[in-house]
């Protein structure tokens, strides 16, 4: 009879291309039975790796849209630039990603598939476990490297010792033996799908304690582990303010080593150094900051991500008090450090001003006139601003970048087509504001540097996990699965295996226990009858 004219087994899966097909006849499914069939399909392997796939995707956008939880003002401009898709991006939720539904639901499907899956999994291979080796095949001539070795059923003893030793389980059948081994293969499995569940559930859960905060330092200044310090500050959906473990942080320099003998490479960073003096538990303590060195505080890592120069500006009004006086960051524009920055000032003058322009650290002239920056290091450094007058936007309720100008309802009175040429300053340099506002005064320059503070419960459980991930990967692809047998006939010792799945080398191993059951174990006695430990 054919397969097709089975009836339905236990063990069928009903999707399965082996499975009979429905007749007309046929009872139908019922509430229970779509319940069990759509968590078969749930918990299948196949359905976990298609919503592991869809979640690798589903956090793509993640990447490529700006997020508030890490990036506000860029969500601020995505959405100013493009008012048309605003509709699109709150009703896929694309500036919260990873807190959206469509994302909670797929991360929330692999885990109770994992789940589903590895439950009966565990039942099972402990039931395995704890099993004998399978009886005896009546025929051991039609299984892998069968042989007959000269012996009785008096060197089943020495056989079954030959067995255990190669890490085998052994059981007796009358005048045979029988072996199982490789159930670690299963083990190994079984760990890799319970360290991704381990993975799935720290890195959603934990990362919900944590917290990521940066502060731009100037030479010279520091920070205290305060949320109104931090100039940006992303923290998990589960984080308490009472979290903030306290302690201080003070830039005292930022060294920059820069590449000065290779004529191909002159001006490129070589090391980035940030010297800081650390506060925690009232005891300081001075220490250092790299690039792939961070610097570990009251269970904090500190990062040193950015660089960059900070002139101190000052502004004073045409009675010549200061309204201005301070060291203002520039953000670096190419590998020379050209950098862009703006200086606003609402208060202090008879309008409001704005001043927007460059730093170049060594100033050259150009064959238009314009200045650039030929090397990254204070050599020659020059201030060259534009200035606005008007108002600033400030008051309107809508926040805005401290590093971006906006100047279509500002009169231009200095640079560009106001008639007046740039306000060009060398370090120490005074020069008066168009318009008889004051003057503006460029008095010296510093570096500074940007920390972010990091803090992840996860990452010790993390690299554990995958460890753990990682061996029991190759346990699961190195260990074979295979069963031995070893028969007393009237012909001699009849010896055979069995491979659960591909195990190219079952052959040889059946030639190394007849080998051994002939010869002996290395080193054993012809009489020893010590049993080795069962496996």
């Amino acid at each position: 009879m054919s397969r097709s004219s089975d009836p339905l087994r236990p063990g069928d899966h009903i999707d399965s291309p082996e499975a009979p097909a429905r007749q007309p006849g046929d009872p139908k499914l019922g509430p229970r039975g779509w319940a069990r069939f759509l968590w078969r399909q749930l918990t299948s392997m196949r359905t976990a790796i298609v919503l592991l796939l869809l979640l690798a995707i589903a956090a793509v956008p993640g990447s490529l849209v700006p997020q508030r939880s890490s990036d506000p003002n860029g969500v601020i401009q995505v959405r100013a630039d493009n008012p048309e898709l605003v509709w699109l991006y709150d009703a896929l939720s694309l500036h919260d990603v990873y807190s959206s539904p469509w994302f909670s639901a797929i991360y929330i499907l692999l885990f109770t598939s994992l789940v589903g899956c590895v439950i009966p999994r565990l039942a099972h291979h402990w039931k395995a476990m704890r099993a004998l080796p399978p009886r005896t095949p009546a025929r051991l001539s039609r299984l892998v490297g069968f042989q007959t070795v000269p012996g009785g059923a008096s060197d089943l003893d020495r056989a079954d010792r030959v067995l255990r030793r190669l890490g085998y389980r052994t059981t007796r059948y009358g005048d045979s033996v029988s072996a199982e081994r490789g159930y670690l293969r299963e083990t190994g499995n079984l760990l890799f799908h319970i360290s991704m569940l381990a993975l799935l559930l720290v890195v959603g859960l934990g990362s919900g304690f944590g917290y990521s905060g940066q502060r731009l330092l100037v030479e010279g200044s520091g920070f205290a582990n305060t949320l109104s310090s931090y100039d940006s500050f992303t923290a998990g959906q589960w984080f308490d303010d009472d979290g903030l473990e306290p302690f201080a942080v003070e830039l005292d320099g930022l060294d920059v080593v820069y590449e000065t003998e290779n004529p191909n490479a002159v001006g490129a960073p070589l090391d980035f150094t940030a010297r800081v003096s650390a506060t925690e538990d009232g005891a300081q303590r001075e220490a250092q900051i790299k690039v792939n060195e961070p610097l570990r505080v009251a269970g904090a890592d500190l990062y040193l991500i950015s660089n960059g120069y900070a002139p101190r500006i000052s502004v004073r009004d045409a009675e010549g008090e200061v309204v201005y006086d301070q060291y203002t960051p520039f953000l670096a524009q190419d590998d020379n450090m050209t950098s862009l920055g703006v200086i606003k000032l609402p208060d202090g003058l008879e309008e409001q001003l704005g001043l927007r322009g460059f730093f170049y650290p060594t100033a050259v002239p150009l064959e238009t006139g314009a200045l650039a920056s030929a090397y990254p290091d204070l050599a020659n450094p020059v201030l060259s601003l534009q200035a606005f007058t008007g108002d600033l936007g400030l008051d309107a309720g809508i926040p805005r970048s401290v590093y971006a100008l906006d100047t279509d309802t500002m009169t231009q009175i200095a640079g560009g087509d106001s008639g007046t040429e740039s306000l060009t300053l060398a370090a120490g340099q005074t020069i008066d504001i168009p318009g008889g506002l004051g003057t503006i005064t460029f008095e010296d320059v510093r570096r500074y540097g940007v920390i972010e503070v990091h803090v992840d419960h996860t990452q010790t459980p993390v690299l554990w996990i995958v460890i753990v991930l990682f061996v029991s990967l190759l346990g699961s692809l190195l260990i074979p699965r295979r069963r031995m047998w070893v028969k007393a006939t009237p012909a001699g010792l009849e010896l055979a295996g069995l491979a659960r799945g591909d195990d190219p080398t079952l052959e040889r191993a059946v030639d190394d226990l007849a080998k051994r059951v002939r010869e002996g174990w290395p080193g054993e006695a012809p009489d020893e009858a010590a049993d080795a430990p069962r496996a």
